[in-house]
């Protein structure tokens, strides 16, 4: 099992978050367990009101939400919905993985191995 957190803005002008993505459907396509916590500015890859600016060439939340369908596990730091990202306080796009830092933790402590991006 691999859980990979995400930290940054999703579309903060680099390719730190689609690389994450990348390599979460990577894994999974390697019949890999992979769970995906969003914390942070990261949250915003959660919400739907959250689009593509014209300057990107992927939906990072479209990407997300495939994966997410695909059987990727998600989760979302619910404290951070009100302190972080662009639209604090707007829902995620399901809200079953709104989460806590005791789900990260557990996450964690049975993964294999963890990745922070």
């Amino acid at each position: 099992m691999t859980t990979i957190i995400l930290n940054h803005q999703p579309y903060d002008g680099t390719d730190i978050t689609w690389n994450a993505l990348r390599l979460a459907k990577t894994l999974h396509k390697n019949n890999e367990d992979v769970n995906i916590f969003l914390m942070n500015d990261a949250v915003d890859l959660a919400r739907n009101k959250t689009t593509k600016p014209e300057s990107y060439d992927y939906d990072l939340v479209d990407m997300l939400k495939k994966m997410y369908a695909d059987g990727v596990k998600l989760q979302v730091c619910g404290t951070c919905n009100a302190r972080c990202g662009i639209f604090k306080n707007e829902p995620y796009f399901d809200d079953k993985i709104s989460s806590t830092m005791s789900q990260l933790a557990e996450w964690v402590t049975k993964s294999n191995q963890v990745i922070a991006f």
